[in-house]
């Protein structure tokens, strides 16, 4: 596709100011105070559909943000392949960590990155990456070569766990339907290094509360006498993992599935420098469970983290006291058959259970959502694998991932089609953190490849 490299390469700067006008609109979903700003950008999306070429573009609306859904029928013979993406992003916290403006997006060149990346939140994920299928659209409608049929469901609320759209995709399965499901939401091992994820682990997401005296109390007067929420709640969140770093809540373990020695070697084939990885977030060793290797850790096993914790005197200065409560944030990364219902239950029936008599415990939870895994021996794989090969010049190497995208799971169920997961982030990307970015090598290469995924995905069909 001769004509697609020159296409990319005629529209390459006005590509990069769209992205750049999106990623402007601060569309945290997690936050109130951004709603206008997340209406603001479901239009924008929306636009953009219309203006790609899709015949029918709509706002759907739901109990929460809405979702967009376009779709380009040219013959209702030929393959369906429906494009998922999201247009909210997480919040920009801690600001005073970026180096420039979270929502004032720059380029700017760095050693990963020589022809430069553009600083924003959402950048990466996943505006940049979302708008990369909308881009790749426009190409193939403006110049005739699109092969096949096309829909967009593009939603608002996968910072939050897509509540909306577990309630949006029973309801609309006809509307929906398709043969593939086709997502950039991921990441790939290395620029010279292309890489298609085949994993994705299952999320189980809470916040406890300890609650000790009725009011907050002087440290001094009843320091030593009363229990102290936040040293109970420290204690307890020590407690969920051993000596190995494995996670003592009972049964956690029950249905992990362990990988075969055989399928660990495969994993271990793809490139991984450990001092580079130390070096890249500036540690001084890694740390997990013990038996598996840093890969292994971050992908094919369950993890617990604490995401947050709060409470007490966080002002300036000293003030003595003892906080009446305590919060923490947790999530659980879950490994294909950990169901997160039953996992949500475990914790919660386990924390609730250890807490100490001289407090009371609360855990809620937030949202969660299943594993998942696609088979790397289907047509959709192999287109996916072709375009690749064909505008990285290599392979891709299989991948699981440790991310979660918690809907992947509830497509499969619901309109009984497989994912395929074609990210073109870099690990280095800090997404979710201070400084996120997306390489502008990346975002074009996006463009480039996702044609040969339906021009490959329609032949191998037939």
């Amino acid at each position: 596709m001769k004509a697609l490299t020159t296409y990319i390469e005629n529209h390459k700067n006005r590509f990069i100011d769209e992205l750049v006008e999106l990623l402007k609109i601060p569309s945290v979903s997690a936050d109130s105070a951004y709603n206008q700003d997340v209406l603001n950008t479901a239009e924008f999306v929306k636009k953009s559909l219309e203006k790609a070429g899709c015949e029918l573009v709509e706002l759907c609306e739901t109990p929460g943000y809405p979702i967009i859904y376009a779709e380009k029928i040219i013959d209702p013979n030929l393959p369906t392949v429906l494009v998922y993406g999201h247009y909210d992003v997480q919040p920009a916290d801690p600001i005073e960590l970026w180096t420039s403006p979270p929502f004032e997006p720059v380029i700017k060149k760095t050693e990963i990155h020589p022809e430069g990346a553009i600083f924003a939140r959402g950048a990466c994920d996943d505006k940049g990456q979302m708008y990369m299928h909308i881009k790749a659209l426009e190409y193939m409608i403006s110049t005739g070569n699109l092969p096949c049929n096309v829909k967009f469901m593009i939603e608002g609320e996968e910072e939050v766990g897509s509540e909306s759209l577990s309630w949006f995709v029973p309801r609309n399965k006809e509307k929906l339907a398709n043969d593939v499901i086709l997502i950039s939401d991921t990441g790939m091992i290395a620029n010279d290094i292309p890489s298609i994820t085949t994993g994705l682990r299952g999320l189980s997401y809470v916040e406890v509360e300890v609650t000790g005296p009725n009011r907050d109390l002087h440290s001094g007067l009843y320091g030593g006498a009363v229990a102290n929420p936040i040293n109970i709640l420290t204690k307890m969140i020590a407690s969920l993992h051993d000596e190995n770093n494995h996670i003592t809540v009972p049964g956690f373990y029950d249905n992990v599935v362990d990988l075969s020695k055989e399928e660990r070697a495969e994993m271990a084939k793809a490139p991984f420098d450990i001092e580079n990885y130390k070096k890249s977030i500036d540690i001084g060793d890694v740390y997990g469970e013990k038996g598996y290797s840093t890969n292994e850790r971050n992908s094919i096993r369950p993890t617990l983290d604490v995401n947050g914790i709060w409470g007490g005197y966080m002002g300036e200065g000293a003030k003595t006291v003892i906080a009446s409560k305590a919060y923490a944030k947790i999530s659980m990364r879950l490994v294909p058959n950990q169901d997160w219902r039953d996992i949500t239950k475990l914790f919660k029936n386990h924390f609730e259970g250890i807490a100490p008599k001289s407090v009371s415990v609360k855990v809620t939870p937030h949202h969660g959502g299943q594993g998942y895994v696609t088979p790397i021996d289907t047509i959709a794989y192999k287109a996916a694998s072709n375009a690749y090969k064909t505008t990285f010049g290599k392979t891709p190497i299989p991948q699981r991932s440790g991310g979660s995208i918690p809907i992947v799971a509830l497509f499969e169920q619901e309109l009984k089609s497989k994912t395929i997961l074609m990210g073109f982030g870099l690990d280095s990307d800090a997404i979710h953190s201070p400084d996120e970015h997306f390489g502008i090598w990346n975002y074009l290469k996006g463009i480039e490849t996702i044609p040969h995924f339906y021009k490959n995905f329609t032949e191998l069909s037939k």
